[in-house]
Order: structure tokens, then C-alpha cells, then sequence
């Protein structure tokens, strides 16, 4: 009987080692195209064993996902991806919730707070555009773009495309809603140890997200900070910049992840790659579930 329990846990960890994750995952909740229940159907097609639901400023999506996740057998996690800000530079923290407790009425308010300027900005935005680059688009049809979902860039640059102006999604961000540009607008001011500390008290394993798009911060800055891993393996890098996190990780003893920041969007987004387009694997995805208590 001994030797019969032996084999189970060998397979079980067998099995493991050659289960795949993608932990950086937006719905229409926030900026993605695809409901949170079609997010989880579409990593059963992409033969994904375990993903992380992390829209931005918001859980509104994460019971949803996890239903969806047990009817077809995929091990959802509920996450977020948290604005905050470090010396003037946007810096994103991704939170993996280890328990129920980020449905505690002061986090959920704290993030309607950040939604509710999330709508401010987006509207301040659009008046930019018009102010700077002669852009007039309708607030109304931005709404529409955000299917009652958090309001963030991409849904700006959705409502310029469909107005009929002759740019596509790329140029939008690079020449009208960039972070220089001047109809940008930063998201609300949380500072990035506030956020560690928000998403902690709350439950979370908190990632320092692409590190790669962090160009003014100083990256050994940020992981002396109360972070638990990061991101290294993410869509848009190189290969030496998956090795330079994998480096940065270790030397802060940190675990590392790997998150495609898929959203669904057009085609002609070529920031945000197909879901899967990276993926966690082997020894670095065990030691990430452990931390979750997987």
C-alpha cells in the first residue's frame, strides 16, 4: 500500500513539472475584449493548467473566471494588476490572492476609489486630445468601449479608431496617449511600497510587472522594496531582458512569473501578444504555487 501512495505522488509530480501557466491575463472587466468566463475558455483551447485573472484596479472579474475555471478543469487564481506611482513613473504591481480576503469591504471600497478616478482621467484625457492634436471624440462612446468595465487607455485608443481617424492602435499610444505625451494624465497617486503593503494586508503574493517597460526607476530600487517576485518572462521582451530578470530574481531572492498581458485586442496590437505567448513551467511554476499555497 506504501509502494501504491509512493507511485501517486511520483506521477503527481511528474505531472507538474509539464503543467504550463500564464499569470497576466486582462478581461473586459478592465481593458481586455473577453469576458472573464470566455478568458478561462480560451486558455482551455490554449492548453493552459493553471492562469491568473489580473485586470487593472479591479476583482469584479475573478468569481466569474474561477466558475468558469472548475466547470473545465483550469485552476484559476484570483489576481489584480495595481497602479501605483514611483517618483513620477507609472509602476505596476501584480497581486495574487491567496484567500478571500481581498472581498473585505475597505479593499473593494480603496479600489472603487481608484476606478472612480480611473473614469476621471479617461475623461480628462479625451479632452486633451481634442486640446492638443485636435482628436474630438465622444466620452459617451468611450463608455461604450468599456462594456461597463474600469476605463483605461486602450479604450481611448478604440474610440479614436472607431471615430474613422487613420491611425492604428500603435501610433495611437506612441504619438497621443503616451506617458510624454501631453494629453497623458497619470493614474491616481498610490505610491508603489503603499500598494505592496495594500495588496499584503489583503492576502496577496505581490510581482513587480514587466519589468522591461520600467525605463526611468531604477529596477534594484524597486526590488529592495517588499516585493515577493517578478515578472520575468513577459511578452514583450527580449531574450536577454527573460535572462536579466531571471538574474535580478535571484539576486533578490525573489521567485519569478511569466505573464503574456493578453487583452484580446485588434490585430494590429502588436504590444500584447496572443495568451500563452509565454508561459510558467517546471520548478519556477511549483515554486510559485507553493507561495500560493497551491
Amino acid at each position: 500500500m506504501r509502494h501504491g501512495k509512493y507511485i501517486i505522488l511520483l506521477v503527481k509530480d511528474w505531472w507538474k513539472m509539464y503543467q504550463n501557466g500564464d499569470f497576466h491575463l486582462h478581461s473586459n472587466k478592465s481593458d481586455g475584449k473577453l469576458p472573464p468566463k470566455g478568458l478561462v475558455r480560451l486558455a482551455s483551447r490554449k492548453h493552459l493548467d493553471i492562469m491568473a485573472i489580473t485586470d487593472h484596479d479591479t476583482t469584479n472579474g475573478c468569481d466569474e473566471a474561477i466558475e468558469e475555471g472548475n466547470t473545465l478543469g483550469i485552476k484559476v487564481i484570483s489576481g489584480i494588476e495595481l497602479s501605483t506611482l514611483h517618483k513620477g513613473e507609472s509602476i505596476h504591481i501584480l497581486g495574487y490572492f491567496t484567500d478571500d480576503r481581498y472581498k473585505s469591504t475597505d479593499f473593494q471600497l480603496f479600489l472603487k476609489d481608484m476606478t472612480d478616478y480611473r473614469l476621471w482621467r479617461a475623461k480628462k484625457i479625451v479632452e486633451n486630445l481634442d486640446t492638443y492634436f485636435n482628436i474630438k471624440i465622444s466620452a459617451e462612446k468611450m463608455l461604450e468601449e468599456s462594456n461597463g468595465g474600469v476605463i483605461a487607455r486602450p479604450h481611448i485608443a478604440r474610440t479614436i479608431i472607431s471615430a474613422g481617424y487613420p491611425y492604428d492602435y500603435d501610433y495611437i499610444f506612441d504619438n497621443f496617449i503616451h506617458k510624454n505625451s501631453p494629453a497623458f494624465v497619470p493614474n491616481k497617486k498610490v505610491s508603489t511600497p503603499d500598494g505592496i503593503k495594500i495588496l499584503k494586508d489583503v492576502g496577496a503574493v505581490v510581482v513587480l510587472a514587466h519589468p522591461v517597460l520600467i525605463k526611468k526607476s531604477n529596477i534594484d530600487e524597486l526590488l529592495s522594496f517588499d516585493f515577493d517576485g517578478v515578472e520575468a518572462f513577459y511578452s514583450m521582451n527580449e531574450e536577454n531582458d527573460t535572462k536579466k530578470f531571471i538574474a535580478k530574481a535571484q539576486e533578490f531572492n525573489k521567485f519569478y512569473t511569466a505573464g503574456s498581458d493578453f487583452h484580446g485586442i485588434d490585430e494590429d496590437d502588436t504590444r500584447h501578444k496572443g495568451m500563452a505567448y509565454v508561459s510558467l513551467r517546471g520548478e519556477a511554476l511549483q515554486e510559485f504555487t507553493k507561495r500560493l499555497g497551491i
